[in-house]
């Protein structure tokens, strides 16, 4: 059995595959501040829970943009369960970088382009995986080229958060599709500009993305994260919808490492190496 982890923003997820099956899945707010003892108890706790014997899990996979948990989730992995950790970097992505400075590039990003193109390119077909996260990000991968890069966006509830933050009379509200465009309260209205906005956001940026790749072919666009499947049903641009494309890019790439030396600048130390 294979852990998978991605370290987000805004939450952290554990995937158990048993062979390429994905079996189960966890999901935990990203606490910077947890310690690896704390995040050991509710880690095992939910596993046990979920009948994940601990002593089955043959290997581990991570990804991470929160350095400060980063060394955390490293240390927790090494006291209870005893493995070795593969951090998926630029260096063993198993993906080619077309970035000025591909250290730049975040983990999921890299094992979204592996798993998209995996599942969903081909030669002539480059792919558009489009995040709905803390950001909401676009990312442009092909077969031939690899990872080309990208747009970053702020995520809906950035936005949302930044109305309530700049407009005195605004409130908070919770981001969901609302009843229809033209909002009859405050609330309704923000909803409407909020979540129709990021739809018109999306649609744009991805037109504007299959035009810039056209020499490569006609790109599929995938998305995956929150919104995912909110934003798909309002909008034909988006071809699939893959809640488990980062831990299947996870997978995809802790396979490709296991014919290398475990010694291996890939196969590193859990706190080894370096984190983007």
């Amino acid at each position: 059995m294979l852990l998978a982890i991605d370290i987000g923003n805004t939450n952290i997820v554990f995937g158990i595959f048993a062979g390429r099956k994905l079996a189960v899945s966890l999901r935990l707010a990203t606490w910077p501040d947890r310690t690896a003892d704390e995040l050991w108890v509710v880690v095992s706790q939910l596993l046990a829970g979920k009948r994940v014997a601990i002593d089955a899990i043959d290997g581990v996979v991570l990804s991470s943009v929160v350095p400060a948990l980063t060394k955390t989730v490293a240390e927790m992995v090494e006291r209870g369960l005893g493995r070795r950790l593969l951090r998926v970097d630029t260096s063993n992505a198993g993906l080619a970088v077309r970035y000025d400075n591909p250290d730049e590039v975040g983990a999921d990003r890299l094992v979204n382009g592996v798993a998209a193109c995996e599942l969903y390119g081909t030669e002539s077909r480059p792919v558009i995986v489009v995040d709905f996260g803390t950001a909401t990000t676009f990312d442009a991968v092909s077969m031939r080229q690899g990872y080309l890069g990208g747009v970053i966006c702020p995520g809906v509830d950035i936005s949302a958060d930044a109305l309530f933050q700049r407009a005195a009379r605004l409130p908070r509200v919770e981001v969901s599709r609302p009843a229809g465009l033209i909002g009859r309260t405050t609330v309704a209205s923000m909803q409407s500009g909020l979540f129709f906005g990021h739809v018109a956001m999306v649609q744009g940026i991805v037109e504007r993305l299959r035009e810039a790749l056209r020499d490569e072919g006609d790109a599929v666009c995938v998305a995956t994260g929150g919104l995912a499947a909110a934003i798909a049903a309002e909008t034909p641009i988006i071809d699939h919808v893959d809640q488990d494309l980062t831990l299947t890019g996870l997978r995809l790439v802790w396979e490709r490492n296991q014919s290398r030396r475990p010694d291996a600048p890939g196969e590193a130390e859990a706190a080894g190496g370096h984190s983007r």
